[in-house]
């Protein structure tokens, strides 16, 4: 989805939002500079602005020397694109920060200072997917091993009936 060029009502605070520029990417993001200091990325906008070596100086000047209003971040957020509601999600296996997701648009919605938390919990995408991965392995493993280890007790407990029908089956 392209940039929406309409004016964006901030979901977390309900101020206007203002279009910067970004123009290593390309793209206009909404941040809210006059009252949360919020920020709204269109689909797959955000992934231009994860990492820590993705140019974030543009949003950083925008935000520079300003006081934000103190927003809750345990209530519902509308997206500010679509009008759907938005869903909150983890960024990470540490389930520390929360960022609201628009399963319409796409949409993210990011609080004041979260996407410097975000860019500060990895480097890049490679280490945030390595360890999901390991933290998948470790999960699925733990369950597997107890699943193969009641396994192999079924088999030790069977009656000389049901291992002869299951040699016969090929079990």
């Amino acid at each position: 989805m392209a940039d929406t060029l309409k004016t964006l009502i901030c979901p977390a605070c309900g101020k206007e939002m203002e279009k910067v520029f970004i123009p290593s990417q390309g793209i206009n993001l909404d941040i809210c500079t006059k009252g949360c200091g919020g920020i709204y990325f269109d689909n797959r906008e955000f992934k231009e602005f994860d990492e820590q070596h993705e140019d974030i100086t543009k949003i950083i000047e925008s935000l520079a020397g300003k006081t934000f209003e103190k927003v809750d971040t345990t209530q519902e957020r509308i997206c500010p694109n679509c009008g759907a509601k938005m869903v909150k999600n983890s960024t990470s296996i540490h389930k520390q920060i929360e960022v609201d997701d628009c399963y319409v648009c796409g949409g993210k919605f990011l609080d004041n200072e979260e996407l410097i938390k975000i860019r500060a919990e990895y480097e890049n995408n490679e280490q945030r997917d390595a360890d999901i991965l390991k933290y998948v392995y470790a999960t699925v493993g733990k369950e597997l091993d107890e699943v193969d280890k009641r396994h192999t007790e079924a088999i030790q407990n069977r009656t000389a009936t049901q291992k002869l029908f299951y040699k016969i089956m090929g079990m």
